[in-house]
C-alpha cells in the first residue's frame, strides 16, 4: 500500500478542524467527518464514471446504464445537491446519505452510521456549509487512487483516536506497525479466509489483503472470505466505509455483541462459522462480558473453563479458538493485557487447558504505552490448530518490551522493531535475553504461568541508569518517603494514634 498524498492528509485534517469549537465534542468527529469524506468520495467518482459513459455512449443518457457505476446515487441525492442547499443543510445531508444506502443494500448498508445531522443544536446551517465548502475543495475520484485515499482515511482514523486517546475513544484504533506484525506472523494466503470479531475500524481485515498483494498474491481471491465483527454501531460503518475505500466490496461485517451474539455460524454443523486466520486486538478486560450467558452458552465456547465476570479476555479467546479452522493451518493471533499471561484462579485454568492441549505457540511481550486508550504493556499471544512437529509441546517466548521508539505522549514501534520480533518468531529459537523456547514440561514446573520474566530476562544492566542519574534518583526517593513518613505520624498523632 502506497503513502498517501501529505497534501490529501492535511487538506482532510483542515476541513475536520471545522468542527473545532462547535458544539460537536472531539470524541464524536470521527462519526461525522469520514461518512462525509465517503459521501464526497462517492459523488467524485460518480460524475467520473457518468463523464465516461457520456464519452463511450455519445448523447445517450448515461442514467440508462446503471453498469458502469460502482455505486448507485439517487437522483437529488449527490454532493452537489447538498451543497446547493440553501436551508436545513443537515435534513437533506441525512437523506441523501440514506438513500444512497438504500439504494447499494448489499454494499453500503448501513455505511453512513447514525449521525444526528438534523441536530441544529449542533449543526447549524452555516457549519454545515462551511464543512461542506472544505470538503468541496478536495478532489476525491478517481484520480485519488484508493491505496492514496484508504491511507489518507486511515491517517485520519488515526488523528481521531490520538486527540481522544485520554477518553479511551480510541480503543478501536490499533497502530498500524503492530497490525503488519501480527499479520507476518499468521502469513495469511490467497484464497484463505480471515476473520476479526473485534474488528474496530477493519484494519487488521485489511492488513491481511496488504500482506498477500505485499507477496505478489491476488487479493481478490479474498473476496467473500472476509468477515469481521464489531459491537459499536459508528465503528462498524467506520470499517465498511474503511474497506470500501481500500476497493474492496465482498466482505462480511456484522455489528454485533461478539460474545454475547456471535454473527457467523456454519449450518451444516449447527456451530459458529471457522476460518483460517483469526485475527483481533480485543478490549483490554472487559467488565460485564456476558459471562451469564455463557454458563450456558449455546456454541459452547467455554471448552476450556468460564472466564470472571470481570475480565473478558479469556472469553475472546475461546471464541477465536472455536472460530479457528478444525482442519489445515487454522491460527490466530491476539493482543492481550500481559496480567492475562499469569493471573491465576479460573484464568489460571483457562490457560492451563489451552497449553496442556498444544494450542498455544508464541507469547511476544511489548513495551508499554503502545496502544491508544490504555498505557498497559499488552502482549500478542499466537495459537495454532495443529502446530508443526518441531514446535510441539514447545512454546516460544519473547520478550520484546525495550524495543519502541519513546513518544511525547505514546510510545511507537517503528518497522525495524517489528522485522526483528517476526524474525524472532520465525526461527523460533533461543535469542540471549530477547527469547526462549519453552518446553510444556518447563511451563507445568512454572506452575503453567506465561509470565515472561519467568523465562526471559533483561540484559544485567540495561536499565541500569548512569551513577550520577541514580544517586540523584535515589535522593529523591528519600526524601519523598521521609515526607511521607512525616506526614504519617502527623495523621496518627491527629488521630490519638501515638497517645
Amino acid at each position: 500500500m502506497t503513502n498517501g498524498s501529505p497534501y490529501l492528509k492535511s487538506a482532510l485534517w483542515e476541513a475536520a478542524n471545522h468542527l473545532r469549537g462547535s458544539a460537536v465534542d472531539r470524541t464524536d468527529w470521527k462519526g461525522y467527518i469520514l461518512p462525509l469524506l465517503f459521501f464526497k468520495r462517492i459523488s467524485d467518482v460518480w460524475d467520473e464514471e457518468t463523464a465516461e459513459a457520456a464519452e463511450t455512449f455519445g448523447e445517450a443518457d448515461p442514467s440508462h446504464f446503471p453498469e458502469v457505476h460502482r455505486f448507485t446515487v439517487p437522483v437529488g441525492c449527490h454532493w452537489k445537491d447538498v451543497r446547493g442547499t440553501p436551508t436545513n443543510v443537515g435534513a437533506a445531508l441525512h437523506r441523501a446519505m440514506q438513500e444512497i444506502e438504500r439504494a447499494n443494500p448489499d454494499t453500503l448498508f448501513r455505511v453512513f452510521g447514525t449521525a444526528d445531522w438534523s441536530n441544529k443544536e449542533k449543526f447549524s446551517d452555516e457549519l454545515l456549509k462551511d464543512l461542506i465548502e472544505a470538503f468541496s475543495k478536495i478532489p476525491l475520484g478517481n484520480s485519488v487512487s484508493t491505496d492514496a485515499l484508504g491511507d489518507a482515511y486511515e491517517y485520519l482514523v488515526g488523528k481521531f483516536a490520538d486527540v481522544t486517546r485520554r477518553n479511551k475513544a480510541g480503543e478501536f484504533y490499533t497502530p498500524r506497525s503492530v497490525v503488519r506484525m501480527m499479520v507476518e506472523m499468521l502469513d495469511p494466503q490467497e484464497g484463505g479466509s480471515i476473520y476479526d470479531p473485534a474488528c474496530g475500524t477493519g484494519g487488521m481485515l485489511l492488513g491481511a489483503i496488504e500482506h498477500v498483494m505485499r507477496k505478489g498474491g491476488d487479493p481478490r481471491t479474498f473476496y467473500g472470505k472476509i468477515y469481521g465483527q464489531e459491537k459499536n454501531l459508528t465503528t462498524s460503518a467506520i470499517a465498511r466505509m474503511n474497506l470500501v475505500l481500500h476497493g474492496i466490496e465482498d466482505f462480511q461485517v456484522a455489528r454485533e455483541d461478539t460474545l454475547r451474539n456471535p454473527a457467523f455460524s456454519d449450518s451444516s454443523t449447527g456451530g459458529l462459522a471457522t476460518f483460517d486466520c483469526v485475527i483481533a486486538n480485543p478490549p483490554f478486560s472487559l467488565k460485564g462480558w456476558g459471562r451469564d450467558l455463557w454458563e450456558s452458552d449455546p456454541w459452547s465456547r467455554a471448552q476450556y473453563g468460564l472466564p470472571p465476570e470481570n475480565y473478558g479476555d479469556y472469553a475472546f479467546v475461546q471464541h477465536m479458538v472455536a472460530s479457528m479452522a478444525s482442519t489445515g493451518n487454522g491460527r490466530m493471533a491476539v493482543v492481550l493485557p500481559q496480567g492475562a499471561l499469569f493471573r491465576k484462579a479460573a484464568e489460571g485454568k483457562i490457560r492451563q487447558a489451552l497449553l496442556e492441549n498444544d494450542l498455544i505457540e508464541a507469547v511476544i511481550g511489548l513495551a508499554p504505552n503502545l496502544f491508544y486508550g490504555t498505557q498497559l504493556a499488552g502482549c500478542i499471544v499466537i495459537l495454532r490448530r495443529y502446530k508443526p512437529v518441531e514446535r510441539k509441546n514447545k512454546v516460544l517466548i519473547i520478550d520484546a518490551s525495550s524495543l519502541f521508539r519513546k513518544g511525547r505522549a505514546q510510545n511507537f514501534l517503528d518497522p525495524e522493531h517489528s522485522e526483528q520480533i517476526v524474525g524472532w518468531y520465525h526461527a523460533f529459537e533461543d535469542v540471549e535475553d530477547r527469547a526462549k523456547v519453552v518446553t510444556l514440561d518447563e511451563i507445568k514446573k512454572e506452575g503453567w504461568t506465561l509470565n515472561i520474566s519467568r523465562y526471559v530476562l533483561p540484559p544485567i544492566g540495561e536499565d541500569i541508569p548512569p551513577l550520577p542519574e541514580a544517586m540523584k534518583d535515589f535522593k529523591t526517593a528519600l526524601e519523598q518517603a521521609r515526607a511521607a513518613e512525616d506526614h504519617l505520624r502527623k495523621v496518627l498523632n491527629e488521630g490519638g494514634w501515638l497517645k
